[in-house]
């Protein structure tokens, strides 16, 4: 079994280090487009990382016996499978919740970040360690969507999660709940958190001048 501190890092990773939205920029079409509301938002982010655990997990065991020059055919094989499972558990339970996210659903197969785990971690690294880098990216792209998604439910509608938080006074800017209102909230999301990735490197590398100094 991997050490406590690798698996750490590996999940950190996903969360933090190597956020699918905001540090890899991947998966921004869904990001854009379903996260008009928050509960939109933890639907697709909750939705991806389900494929993500299960088609990590799978392709893990089955690395030593996939061929490489069909490794790819088969990743997509076996992330199929789970967005079919999910698919086919939203619609029985959670429908409206399924007819919200529409076609983006379906297009989960073709999610960057699912393929470039399967390719990147889980056909190199053991069944434990996929899932939790499946956990750590899972939970760091349905954070991003609910951040997205939060700020233009609040802006667009004054409400979060449905509950009314700025009062019956308050002038929705539904420019933000529109697609440009995406961009632009995706846009100065990523804005932030790189200036604050900047200035934490910044802080680093100035403490270990002067630790050396």
């Amino acid at each position: 079994m991997p050490k406590r501190d690798n698996l750490r890092s590996v999940f950190l990773n996903g969360v933090l280090t190597e956020n699918p939205i905001f540090r890899l920029v991947l998966g921004t079409c869904p990001a854009i487009a379903v996260t008009t509301s928050t509960m939109n938002g933890i639907g697709m982010g909750l939705a991806a990382t389900f494929v993500l655990l299960g088609s990590n997990v799978v392709i893990s065991m089955l690395r030593n016996f996939i061929p490489s020059k069909v490794r790819i055919p088969a990743f997509i094989v076996v992330i199929c499978t789970f967005v079919t499972i999910i698919q086919l558990l939203m619609q029985a339970y959670v429908p409206s919740l399924y007819d919200a996210l529409g076609i983006f659903l379906p297009l989960i197969v073709v999610n960057c970040i699912i393929l470039a785990r399967a390719e990147a971690f889980a056909s190199k690294n053991g069944v434990f360690a996929s899932a939790v880098d499946a956990l750590g990216m899972g939970l760091g792209f349905t954070l991003a969507l609910i951040v997205i998604g939060g700020a233009r439910e609040i802006l667009g509608a004054g409400t979060f999660l449905g509950f009314n938080l700025l009062g019956a006074g308050f002038e929705p800017v539904l420019l933000m709940i529109l697609p440009p209102g995406g961009f632009i909230v995706y846009g100065l999301s990523l804005g932030i958190i790189n200036a604050i990735a900047n200035r934490r490197s910044k802080r680093a590398i100035t403490g270990k001048e002067g630790v050396q100094a």
